[in-house]
């Protein structure tokens, strides 16, 4: 799908005239990595998973920057007239996600974030190095998000408490890379979050498919 200047891959799962639930990869991955759990949240809604910029088969612009990608990602929710979404971010992916429900709360139906890393300094690694064996992704991407989580615009932390749409954090317990410390300090900034935790490590829905999509679909029924 043509989005602005970019084209959009994305993948999808369930009934055509479910009630629509869009699916944000982390840094690195895909729209592959939700396989499991989108078929597992394909039985209750209609799943899309998108390729953010720079990954996957999506576009690699060069140009990068969650800000960017969570412009993208309104304009897909608009070429596909999705009016209003259930909106599941893993790490980047979820910083994307929460951004979308800070500046568009009528689009965003409930937000879950998976394993998101908190928009406060120095909760990430900036990575420069580049990996020697082939990446399905375009690799500036990495030190250009990863500079953005380290050191994180302070609107993303005001903006937290902009958010309307009911929250649920997952955490991945002591295994995670992600600092669990911070979790509860951020969900305690969105008016209505709550947080649990899948002790599954960084990448819950690929280790836990079934009970990370049982959690998300209860969720995004109550």
């Amino acid at each position: 799908m043509d989005v602005g200047d970019v084209r959009l891959a994305y993948r999808t799962w369930g009934d055509a005239y479910g009630a629509p639930v869009v699916l944000l990869h982390g840094l690195g991955a895909s729209a592959a990595s939700w396989e499991e759990a989108g078929q597992a949240l394909g039985e209750e809604w209609r799943v899309y998973a998108i390729d953010l910029r720079g990954h996957g088969e999506s576009d690699w612009p060069d140009e990068y920057a969650v800000e960017l990608m969570r412009d993208d990602v309104l304009g897909f929710l608009d070429e596909l007239e999705l009016d209003r979404v259930g909106l599941v971010g893993h790490g980047m992916g979820g910083v994307v996600a929460h951004l979308l429900a800070q500046e568009h709360a009528d689009r965003v139906e409930r937000l879950v974030l998976e394993e998101t890393p908190p928009p406060f300094p120095g909760g990430a690694t900036v990575r420069d190095a580049r990996p020697d064996e082939p990446l399905d992704y375009d690799w500036p991407v990495v030190p250009a998000v990863t500079r953005q989580l380290a050191d994180p615009d302070p609107d993303w932390l005001d903006g937290l408490g902009e958010i309307v749409a009911p929250t649920l954090i997952i955490t991945g317990g002591p295994d995670s890379s992600v600092p669990q410390d911070r979790m509860p300090d951020m969900a305690a900034l969105i008016p209505d979050c709550r947080l649990i935790t899948i002790p599954a490590g960084r990448s819950i829905h690929e280790e836990q498919p079934r009970p990370f999509a049982q959690e998300v679909t209860e969720f995004l029924t109550s």
